[in-house]
């Protein structure tokens, strides 16, 4: 069985902790990840403070936060907190006006994390639903090409999809990304704004979604890949249970 990855959201310190409670209940949660959410005022970074002695720990990283002309914001964060994975994504424009961007992609932000932190395991993203197959694909080899040591899908709703990427991406390190659609709402969420795709048989309920995850479940544990569970919308005390009594 590779790697079973979980993400929780920095609101706080306090819900940091106990979402890290929550996690260690689970022997076959093996890491927890962070997402950069620009609303909340705890970084990824500054929560492995909280979150690295009980769990390893990757924090994300929004490529178009980093200013290519100084050194990484989150160096020294990192080095203190001993964090060694990181996952570098683009990141969604701010609402802010006073939160600055840069022109920087992906790859930059990968290469500047080889030069200035060597010893960091740095993932990149993939978005299967963003564009043609081909252009994906090429945008991963690069990302590949520039050092990243493995990729994270956004969530897969569909094994026959997940199933093909994974032949395309034979022998890359990949976290398979799983994320429970309970509603018609979220479903169309998914298909508005991220073209998700979704197999004839979808059903918006816990019953589904949990044998879905087992079923990327089943296959990770017959390849090197790992899991990425992204509840989002579901609180991991409710979704973990779920998952893991019946697997």
């Amino acid at each position: 069985m590779g790697r079973i990855a979980v993400e929780i959201l920095p609101q706080s310190r306090e819900s940091l902790l106990r979402d890290v409670a929550v996690l260690k209940k689970y022997p076959r949660v093996d890491c927890v990840n962070i997402p950069d959410i620009l609303r909340h005022e705890i970084r990824p970074w500054q929560a492995a403070e909280l979150t690295q002695p009980q769990l390893p720990t990757i924090p994300h990283v929004r490529a178009m936060d980093i200013d290519l002309s100084k050194p990484l914001p989150m160096r020294e964060a990192f080095i203190k907190f001993g964090v060694k994975e990181a996952l570098v994504i683009v990141g969604d424009p701010p609402q802010s006006m006073t939160h600055n961007v840069y022109p920087t992609e992906s790859i930059d932000v990968i290469r500047k994390f080889r030069e200035e932190l060597p010893d960091v395991k740095v993932y990149a993203g993939v978005d299967q639903y963003r564009s043609g197959i081909r252009d994906e694909l090429y945008r991963v080899e690069r990302k590949l090409q520039a050092g990243a040591a493995g990729l994270f899908t956004q969530p897969f709703f569909d094994m026959r999809f997940l199933e093909m990427y994974a032949d395309f991406l034979s022998g890359v390190d990949v976290y398979w990304g799983v994320s429970p659609v309970l509603s018609a709402r979220s479903k169309g969420y998914w298909e508005r704004k991220d073209k998700a795709v979704f197999p004839p048989d979808f059903q918006p309920t816990m019953e589904w979604n949990v044998k879905f995850a087992h079923k990327v479940m089943e296959f990770i544990s017959k390849s090197s890949g790992g899991l990425y569970f992204m509840p989002i919308t579901i609180d991991i005390a409710d979704f973990l249970p779920e998952i893991f009594t019946e697997s």
